[in-house]
């Protein structure tokens, strides 16, 4: 019996100081060892729920939140509203326990081996042998360690850009995340890294969730088990990613997919 590692639930968020919510009210299930598209046209707040999943948006303060998106205690199996959350420590926490992908690669300005060694350090780690081992696991699972360990103390800005991407996801995966969120994360690389990314994620799913946003119809089709079609801060519709693509219930849904759309 599968079960949901996230629920959104009657979800509003509005930036500061805009006259109305952003997202309005809208609820929708992430489940465990799946694959969840966001799709929708630019500014219909896929990036926006994404972002607010891992609270990031708390960097910019004066945001207001209103609902739940409750995550699931692996170990005791409850649920806990993270937008209840408020000390800094319990943010951070949040952050490793709901990894975040960006568009663009965001490798630190240090070596290979400490950009992945950071998040393990964080969580007290110390041990050479046992970061040296942790830091391998992780490279390993983002299919990155052939190319790059004999290169682990070299600066990982040289790397290229659909390095760097693995690089960023072997650092969060380090950490041993719950979900991990990616935000468009191939619109920036050429077909080979993108298909590189994307069996990465396919195979990240025997471990971790995974919520991605992508523009992409062809990789939400391709990736995806179950598809959230938004727009204008609402989800149009949910479901199986074969039956929005196949068989959508709303007529919006399929314009959309269909390049009909607006």
């Amino acid at each position: 019996m599968s079960q949901n590692v996230m629920e959104v639930k009657d979800f509003s968020y509005t930036y500061p100081g805009a006259p109305a919510p952003t997202l309005k009210g809208i609820s929708m299930p992430i489940e465990q060892n799946k694959i969840t598209a966001l799709i929708g046209p630019s500014g219909c707040g896929k990036s926006t729920l994404l972002r607010a999943m891992n609270r990031i948006h708390d960097v910019y303060p004066g945001n207001t939140y209103a609902g739940e998106i409750n995550l699931r205690d692996q170990e005791t199996g409850t649920m806990e509203n993270i937008l209840d959350l408020s000390k800094e420590n319990d943010l951070i926490r949040l952050r490793q326990r709901v990894g975040m992908i960006f568009q663009k690669p965001t490798p630190f300005p240090m070596s290979v081996f400490d950009n992945v060694a950071y998040g393990l350090r964080l969580q007290g780690k110390k041990s050479k042998s046992e970061l040296e081992g942790l830091v391998e696991e992780a490279l390993k699972g983002a299919a990155i360690w052939n190319e790059v360990k004999d290169r682990l103390k070299d600066n990982a800005m040289g790397l290229s850009g659909g390095q760097q991407q693995r690089l960023c996801i072997a650092r969060s995966v380090a950490v041993k995340p719950d979900i991990l969120l990616f935000d468009e994360p191939t619109s920036a690389l050429d077909p080979i890294s993108t298909g590189a990314i994307e069996e990465l994620i396919t195979e990240l799913k025997t471990k971790i969730t995974i919520a991605i946003v992508t523009h992409n119809m062809q990789q939400a089709s391709r990736l995806s088990d179950y598809t959230t079609f938004m727009y204008l801060g609402d989800i149009i519709e949910f479901d199986e990613t074969e039956k929005i693509f196949l068989n959508p219930s709303q007529k919006l849904t399929e314009e959309y997919i269909t390049g009909r759309f607006g």
